[in-house]
């Protein structure tokens, strides 16, 4: 009966996520004329910031544009899917910097900052979508394994949810095209570090003692999956997350034999800020989420990952919804197309080998990632040139 029920619940989803991607797709037509305005309204030439229109189309069909190889583009997809998936943060992150840095796609937009900046707005707000369509499908794909694992917190992911609703619309209805690449780039890896140094402290011995709680439960759960050598036998519905009180001020819960305890109207506070910010920045948000969840909620990292992706996945439906419906952002399908394979692919694989990666590394590998994206792009979007490679 409980497998039904998880089986309806999937292709409910599934559907539904089907059904926007049917909407969005039959609307973008009269969104494509304002790509061709723009267009027409750039200096044409083979120089920078111009359009050459005996060039082969690119990037959204623009003639010129960068060719993303789609062979690439899956297989940093699949990465893309892996990371977000395991630690519940940076698929959006990552996928900004395969479509900025790595595709190319941020130095082209940038070109048409002085020659045509309505363009350059549009490319900054297609990238930011591209990279919601893809953490999107991660966080749908990683709460659903989450949750048939019981490594999600149901109640505290609708919180957070909730909260991200009205953050995921207001930024895009304000922001969008409003917002050049320079000053997005700058901002986007600005709070990657803040938050990279924040987890940094979170690490050290300090920060893990006033952890005592989730520093239990995590060490429960590596006894039974690491260390054990029958790992493969163990009943994960029996010890994973159990709801023991339910009402408006507080909300209780266990996992592997320890207690945790919640107000719903803190994460609901929080993730309202969070989504806020994710959506101006054109990410899942996961990467404020996880510190949230460590700091302010106490949860060990193998319950982060499942509950942060619930809350993405709502906050980028949402917003992916506002930018596109509301405010008729397009995107490049055939990118988008293959890279959502990808990102299946790595957000099946995440779940299953995250278990056996000791909680202190996982926010160890979260804050190499954060550091290194921080410095990178704050540089590059504040000084002109990324002080890491690649410059």
């Amino acid at each position: 009966m409980k497998k039904s029920l998880k089986n309806k619940r999937f292709w409910a989803m599934v559907s539904l996520l089907a059904i926007l991607s049917i909407f969005i797709f039959y609307n973008s037509p009269a969104y494509a004329d304002k790509l061709a305005d723009a267009i027409a309204a750039t200096p044409q030439g083979a120089e920078k910031g111009m359009i050459n229109p005996d060039a082969a189309k690119g990037f959204l069909g623009i003639p010129g544009a960068p060719d993303v190889n789609l062979l690439y583009g899956f297989l940093w997809a699949i990465w893309v899917g892996w990371i977000f998936s395991t630690v519940g943060a940076f698929g959006g992150i990552m996928a900004g910097v395969g479509h900025i840095t790595i595709f190319g796609l941020g130095d082209y937009a940038k070109s048409f900052k002085q020659s045509n900046p309505g363009l350059n707005k549009m490319l900054t707000d297609s990238i930011r979508v591209s990279n919601q369509w893809m953490v999107g499908l991660s966080a749908l794909i990683s709460s659903i394994n989450y949750y048939k694992m019981g490594r999600l917190v149901l109640p505290l992911g609708i919180a957070l949810a909730l909260g991200s609703v009205t953050g995921s619309i207001l930024v895009p209805v304000i922001t969008a095209g409003k917002v050049n690449l320079s000053s997005y780039i700058g901002y986007f890896g600005l709070c990657v570090f803040v938050i990279g140094g924040f987890l940094l402290y979170e690490t050290s011995g300090k920060g893990q003692s006033k952890k005592k709680s989730a520093k239990a439960a995590a060490k429960a759960f590596e006894e039974a999956h690491i260390k054990s050598k029958n790992n493969d036998s163990v009943d994960e519905s029996g010890h994973g997350v159990k709801i023991i009180h339910l009402s408006l001020s507080k909300i209780s819960f266990t996992f592997y034999d320890v207690e945790f305890s919640f107000n719903p109207i803190y994460p609901m506070v929080g993730g309202f800020f969070i989504a806020a910010l994710a959506s101006f920045l054109g990410i899942g948000g996961g990467f404020l989420f996880v510190p949230f969840l460590t700091s302010i909620a106490g949860l060990p990292m193998f319950l982060v990952a499942g509950t942060s992706a619930l809350t993405v996945l709502v906050g980028m439906g949402v917003s992916i919804f506002s930018y596109m419906v509301i405010k008729g952002v397009i995107v490049f399908w055939p990118l988008i197309g293959v890279e959502l394979f990808g990102i299946f692919i790595g957000s099946m694989i995440g779940p299953r080998t995250s278990k056996y990666i000791p909680d202190i590394w996982l926010k160890r590998l979260f804050v190499i990632l954060a550091l290194y994206v921080g410095i990178r792009y704050t540089s590059k979007g504040f000084m002109g040139h990324s002080i890491v490679p690649p410059f």
